[in-house]
């Protein structure tokens, strides 16, 4: 993984999933209503995802020295995989992760832009008077990593991996060494720090509480589980008020203390 000054040998797997790796987010997106129809079936291979993070000049810092958020990373993590196991990563996550916790209505959507029914609309706002039905569509531009899930399988995911149900308590306790992330991504996350695949969020009643959230092409998701996996919380939207950075920052906000008062209801936190 070269090109442009890149240079991927120093980078290690724990890198990749705690975005400290240095690698560029260059995932095609769309911006306005027209690139939405333009792009919105398109799909990628791996290899053509990387090479558009390769194009640009190195980030600002070397392999960890800082933090980032990449989408891109999660393209190699998923090229690890089915190096190192000759299943793709999709495969890997049902017999590994579904299948024991019985999480049958989390899919592999593969290329298909049609969600199973029922299912909530998706809309994306894009300025004032643009307010676009962005349903159909392939949101992730590489099949491998094209999944749909539903509140309670959420639920019962973050439950099960804080709770000790998914991994042996080594991996769950590296999964929770953390790291700060970026200027930019504290005022999303006020005191946030980063572990592997997993954030973690102060409480306002004490302690703090474990999440990931996700968002794009109109589906918004933020949850929440408390450290000994007993309370959790998710919070679907289906309209992306992403067109200003106060928008972005007050829909983030709204849904944040949603989840709070949701974890601090039954009392303080587990420490």
């Amino acid at each position: 993984m070269q090109g442009n000054g890149n240079d991927g040998r120093p980078i290690t797997i724990r890198q990749l999933l705690q975005h400290t790796s240095g690698i560029r987010d260059d995932l095609p997106g769309y911006t306005t209503p027209e690139e939405y129809y333009q792009q919105r079936h398109d799909v990628y291979s791996p290899e053509q995802l990387v090479a558009r993070a390769m194009a640009h000049a190195p980030a600002d810092f070397l392999p960890g020295e800082g933090w980032e958020y990449s989408n891109t990373g999660y393209v190699l993590l998923d090229m690890i995989i089915q190096k190192a196991t000759g299943q793709p990563a999709h495969r890997e996550i049902e017999n590994r992760i579904l299948r024991p916790l019985g999480l049958d209505r989390t899919r592999w959507m593969g290329t298909s832009p049609t969600l199973p029914r029922p299912h909530a609309k998706a809309y994306q706002l894009f300025g004032p008077g643009s307010r676009v039905d962005v349903t159909d569509q392939i949101p992730v531009d590489y099949e491998n990593l094209s999944w749909i899930t539903t509140t309670q399988d959420e639920n019962d995911f973050f439950r099960a991996l804080l709770a000790g149900r998914l991994l042996p308590t080594r991996q769950l306790t590296e999964m929770k060494q953390t790291v700060p992330v970026s200027a930019q991504v504290q005022q999303l996350w006020p005191d946030g720090r980063y572990g592997l695949g997993l954030v973690e969020r102060p409480l306002n009643c004490g302690g703090t509480y474990w999440s990931h959230e996700g968002g794009d092409g109109g589906y918004i998701t933020l949850n929440g589980v408390t450290d000994d996996g007993r309370r959790s919380a998710v919070v679907s939207m289906s309209e992306a008020r992403g067109d200003t950075p106060e928008h972005i920052l007050g829909q983030e906000n709204a849904a944040s203390t949603l989840i709070d008062h949701a974890l601090c209801a039954g009392g303080p936190s587990t420490p």
